[in-house]
């Protein structure tokens, strides 16, 4: 089957419209290509922001807790240690040295109020 001069004719005048479709078409994969490098931007952009629970809550945060608890408990043990130590250091002299004493005071009764 050939081609007629008339049937080119016809297909030379339909080659603007055939070229603008498939720029139509070119276009239209770009934006959808946009569109979703930007959506896969955001949804990387949110997991960076956004805190991760963590996987393994189970043994390690009871672990964790567990040494805050005997670490609180030393410490508190400790300070107790040394409040005594500070207590069995001091002498009398040491001891009246620390207090201020009124020398009215347990002398004088107020019988007014």
């Amino acid at each position: 089957m050939a081609i007629q001069p008339i049937d080119l004719q016809a297909l030379f005048t339909q080659l603007d419209k055939v070229a603008k479709s498939q720029v139509i078409q070119r276009e239209g994969q770009q934006i959808q290509e946009a569109l979703q490098q930007a959506q896969s931007q955001r949804k990387l952009e949110q997991n960076v922001q956004s805190v991760n629970q963590s996987q393994q809550m189970g043994e390690e945060a009871a672990t964790i807790k567990d040494e805050q608890r005997r670490g609180t408990n030393a410490n508190q043990g400790r300070t107790m240690e040394k409040q005594e130590d500070e207590d069995e250091v001091l002498t009398p002299e040491e001891e009246e040295r620390d207090f201020i004493r009124d020398p009215a005071l347990g002398r004088n009764l107020d019988i007014s109020g």
